[in-house]
């Protein structure tokens, strides 16, 4: 089976940021981010990865038996755009999106070129919303904050 290259690596998020994006706006967006996902998650940062600043951690295994730990809340500042790694599939998060702003949307990710393109009351029921999903389907150090 294939080591999932997704875990905890202990680099510096703000010797990762200063090297890695080279926009002013981008960086500035992503010290809000860390700021705004800190505070809902109650988790400090850490990097997951090469490029993924994460909140929190989970333990997840899927029905074929592949199993790895993942960050709760995460997202990367990769040069097309913010990815965002805080939506879970639930009908209240699908309801919400109709009111997040300008974004676009993978399977489970969300893609903005900067902040101010969305709702950032929005984002945080979307991120309460998976935090309360990840909880309730999988052994994770987070917790609902309201």
């Amino acid at each position: 089976m294939a080591k999932t290259k997704t875990t905890y690596t202990g680099q510096d998020i703000t010797d990762f940021i200063n090297s890695y994006v080279d926009n002013e706006q981008k960086k500035t967006d992503s010290y809000q981010l860390i700021d705004l996902l800190k505070k809902w998650s109650d988790s400090e940062p850490k990097m997951w990865g090469p490029s993924i600043i994460g909140f929190g951690n989970y333990h997840y295994k899927y029905a074929s038996g592949h199993e790895g730990d993942a960050p709760v809340l995460a997202f990367s500042p990769r040069k097309a755009a913010l990815t965002l790694y805080v939506y879970s599939d639930t009908e209240k998060s699908k309801t919400l999106l109709t009111d997040l702003g300008k974004f676009k949307m993978s399977k489970a990710c969300i893609y903005v070129k900067k902040l101010a393109d969305i709702n950032t009351d929005i984002l945080r029921e979307i991120c309460i919303e998976s935090i309360k999903y990840i909880s309730e389907h999988h052994e994770c150090s987070c917790r609902v904050k309201n």
